[in-house]
């Protein structure tokens, strides 16, 4: 409350003052001049130079001293019989440690490329596979299951088509395997095999002849066969039939019963059993491989081996194995069906055939070279 009856005591007595003075003009007072008007305040005063202390001297001529040398710390030591120092090696990092026991480490060997690879299964045994035949549903069906669907007439001479078309259709071949001249000293010849059949994948008719003789002879052999060929398997064929042979004299006919087929490892083979008219009985077996030596050369041993039963004296045959032949011919084929060829042919005769040929006055082995050519259609 005191303070404000001060206040309000000094406002009445200020009021009229501030009255007396309205309207008249105030002369105003300058204001004094700036002594750093125009001035950069913004620089930084420059440092005072320092005195210099080799001011009035004359250096002109005088050397700068050199720094000052390390001092010697073998300043007084007598170093004339001191042996010098080895040069440092390399640090052993086993220096102070006892190796006397140790074992020599192995060297290393290098790292297994398949370390750590699960090998185990490949070692064991091979899985064996299981075998069984086929479930009996598989056979519970109809025969032609086609005919539930369509026309059974239909189907079955569809069936029939496919049986002449693919595996009832009739074909045949006619092989000539060897036409050849054959050289031999002072007594040159000629020699014939071919062979040939018609018929279907099962049953065919096999016509086989052979023969050989002497340029400007009569021929001394020659026969031919008229065989019935019933498929037995995939490769063996069994035939049955009749043989005729022409040569020699007296001429001889023949009840035949072979096999003819190709054994593994495809050695062709011609096996067959003779019965004469005469009831002499004789076997025959031959064998063949060709061995490629490109696609077109290719080389052929042979081998033929004749047996009876009995001896035929008037034909030169003795009981027991006759004879053997062994032969090698190398052909090139320009052709499938067109095939020359050279070889060489060795004849043994053997036993009582040998004998006989003796008391003929002929010879019991021969050798021949020949020359041919293979031919089939």
């Amino acid at each position: 409350m005191k303070a404000l009856l001060i206040a309000v005591l000094a406002a009445a007595v200020g009021t009229p003052a501030y009255a007396q003075h309205a309207g008249h003009t105030m002369p105003m007072q300058a204001p004094a001049a700036d002594p750093h008007a125009g001035h950069d305040m913004n620089a930084k005063p420059a440092p005072a130079p320092q005195p210099d202390p080799h001011a009035g001297h004359d250096t002109g001529t005088a050397t700068p001293a050199s720094p000052p040398a390390a001092a010697d710390p073998h300043a007084g030591h007598d170093m004339g019989t001191m042996q010098p120092a080895a040069p440092a090696g390399p640090t052993d990092p086993h220096a102070g440690h006892g190796m006397g026991t140790m074992q020599p480490a192995a060297p290393a060997s290098p790292a297994d490329p398949h370390g750590g690879h699960g090998m185990g299964p490949e070692a064991g045994p091979a899985p064996v596979l299981p075998e069984a035949p086929p479930p009996p549903a598989a056979f519970s069906g109809p025969r032609h299951a086609a005919d539930m669907l369509f026309d059974p007439s239909d189907m079955a001479r569809a069936r029939e088509d496919l049986r002449v078309e693919q595996g009832g259709a009739t074909n045949y071949r006619v092989m000539v395997d060897q036409l050849e001249a054959r050289i031999h000293d002072g007594r040159d010849g000629y020699l014939w095999d071919a062979q040939g059949w018609y018929g279907g994948d099962i049953d065919k008719l096999w016509i086989k002849t052979e023969g050989e003789g002497s340029f400007g002879e009569k021929t001394e052999e020659a026969e031919v066969q008229a065989l019935w060929s019933r498929a037995i398997t995939p490769w063996f064929d069994f035939q049955a039939g009749i043989r005729y042979d022409f040569r020699p004299d007296p001429e001889r006919g023949h009840l035949v019963l072979g096999l003819q087929g190709l054994v593994p490892y495809e050695f062709e083979v011609d096996a067959a059993a003779f019965v004469s008219d005469e009831g002499d009985v004789s076997a025959r077996f031959e064998a063949e491989y060709d061995l490629l030596i490109t696609q077109r050369l290719i080389l052929q041993p042979r081998a033929e081996v004749n047996l009876a039963a009995q001896e035929v004296r008037e034909l030169g045959i003795g009981s027991g194995i006759n004879d053997i032949e062994l032969g090698l011919r190398l052909r090139y084929e320009f052709a499938r069906e067109f095939a020359p060829y050279v070889g060489v042919e060795w004849e043994r005769k053997l036993g009582e055939t040998a004998d006989f040929a003796r008391d003929e006055g002929e010879g019991v082995d021969d050798l021949f070279f020949v020359t041919g050519v293979r031919i089939w259609f």
